[in-house]
């Protein structure tokens, strides 16, 4: 494949950021025959591949040899890529501050494409709490930190980046374009994103935008279950949001290639 500046993407390096991003997606181990039927690489050239990043430690066999999945030198650079981010870093203490007040989920987000990846999370304190993990990936329509971030943009803009018709993940999600478009006005008018047990069933999100580039790419949420929702819970959630992440505001020239130019 050939992009529009004319580079074309030398093959055997393509083919084995093909397998590294399936073997990420997957979640689970995958024969060489099932990697190769769902990338089109005939399978004498994937094992090869497969062998030469064993080798280097970022992919590993199960004890018969035949199923694969990621190695212990994926799980080293991602970290690294964690502890190098100049937001995660300076968003610890927001998120720290954000748990000790409310003692649920807190999760910071960032938009990749049509969807958000988790990059950072303080666990809830209560036995019922939501299911996530560092680098999963969630439709960014249907999540408060994608809406706090999709609101940031144009319809134009959001319309091109989401891949339609859109999955119901549950029977809350927004699916309908016009009504999706409705909802990040709204969310544009307030200033901060709700999903509605729109992700996972009883459970409810509050996320704003943090203010260290424009458009966006970072968003901070609580998640709180629909059965400790009280009546004025998401107002002050809402409010706490605000204060932690407008502080930041202040920062932003402090944030690695995103200083404020002068004048």
């Amino acid at each position: 494949m050939v992009s529009g500046d004319g580079f074309q993407p030398v093959k055997s390096a393509d083919r084995t950021l093909e397998v590294l991003e399936a073997l990420a997606a997957s979640g689970h181990r995958r024969s060489l025959v099932d990697l190769a039927r769902s990338l089109g690489i005939p399978k004498s050239s994937l094992h090869g591949i497969l062998r030469t990043m064993m080798q280097r430690g970022w992919v590993e066999a199960d004890d018969t040899g035949t199923r694969f999945g990621l190695g212990m030198r994926a799980l080293q650079v991602g970290s690294a890529y964690l502890e190098t981010d100049d937001t995660v870093g300076l968003l610890d203490g927001a998120l720290d501050e954000l748990s000790r007040e409310f003692g649920e989920t807190v999760h910071l987000g960032r938009l990749d494409g049509p969807e958000v990846v988790y990059l950072a999370k303080r666990e809830s304190v209560h036995p019922l709490r939501l299911y996530s993990a560092i680098g999963r990936r969630l439709p960014a329509y249907a999540t408060a930190l994608g809406k706090a971030l999709l609101a940031e943009r144009t319809d134009e803009a959001v319309g091109g980046m989401l891949t339609w018709p859109l999955t119901a993940l549950t029977p809350h999600t927004i699916t309908d374009p016009a009504a999706l478009y409705a909802d990040l006005a709204a969310v544009r008018e307030r200033g901060y994103a709700v999903d509605g047990e729109e992700n996972t069933e009883g459970l409810v999100c509050f996320a704003v935008a943090v203010p260290l580039q424009r458009p966006p790419v970072d968003a901070v949420s609580v998640s709180v279950p629909v059965t400790r929702l009280g009546p004025e819970s998401g107002q002050r959630i809402v409010a706490a949001l605000r204060r932690s992440v407008g502080r930041l505001a202040v920062a932003r020239g402090l944030v690695a290639g995103h200083a404020t130019p002068p004048g």
